[in-house]
Parts: C-alpha cells; sequence; structure tokens
C-alpha cells in the first residue's frame, strides 16, 4: 500500500478529485492550506504600469489517499492529467509525494491492510 498526497491548486481540487474516482481510487481527504514552495508568491500589479513581486503563502490544496500498490501508477498518472495547467503545466501546479504505508485498519471493523481500504 502506498500514500498519495497531491498539492494542487484549489481551483484543481474537483477535477483532480473526479479523475481519482476513475482510476479506482476508494476514498480521499482534502484539506485546504497556505504555503510557499518553487512558485514563490505572485507578482501584483501596483498601478501605472507597475508591479511587485509578493512572497507570501499561497493557497493550496492536498488531496490525500492510501491505495493498493497495484493502483499507485494510475493514480499518480490521474493527478498528474488533471492538475496540470494547460500541455506544459507552469510552476505552482503542484507536487505528489509517495511514501509506503506498513498498515492500515480500520476502526469500525478492525479489518486490516487491504481489506480496511
Amino acid at each position: 500500500m502506498v500514500k498519495i498526497e497531491a498539492v494542487v491548486r484549489p481551483e484543481r481540487v474537483n477535477p483532480v478529485v473526479d479523475a481519482l474516482l476513475e482510476a479506482g481510487c476508494g476514498g480521499y481527504h482534502v484539506l485546504n492550506v497556505t504555503g510557499k514552495g518553487t512558485q514563490q508568491g505572485v507578482e501584483v500589479f501596483t498601478g501605472r504600469g507597475a508591479t511587485t513581486a509578493v512572497r507570501a503563502a499561497l493557497p493550496k490544496s492536498v488531496i490525500t489517499t492510501v491505495v493498493v500498490d497495484s493502483l499507485k501508477d494510475a493514480v499518480v498518472e490521474a493527478i498528474i492529467a488533471a492538475s496540470k495547467s494547460g500541455e506544459e503545466g507552469q510552476i505552482g501546479d503542484g507536487k505528489i509525494f509517495v511514501s509506503p504505508v506498513a498498515e492500515v485498519i480500520r476502526v469500525r471493523t478492525g479489518e486490516r491492510d487491504d481489506a480496511a481500504l
């Protein structure tokens, strides 16, 4: 099993969630966060043709899911396709983190691992 965390633009959450469901993902969590990465903020028009860079944390959304190993590649590709801006993408489109999960336990029934997903 693997845990997949995708940091995406907030306006891309619905397309990413739809893509996850199409890829066979059974469930997910969405958190709205702020942060700063490669994008380093935004440029703001200040008037009279001038712009200034604002180096502030930007709104992002983190979508987290845990899937069986066999779904990992399909889910990652679905996230990439749904969160990328345009053909080549843009800085700020996001990042995907994949990490192993040692054990999953469903609280209600006590089921473990694949049965708990």
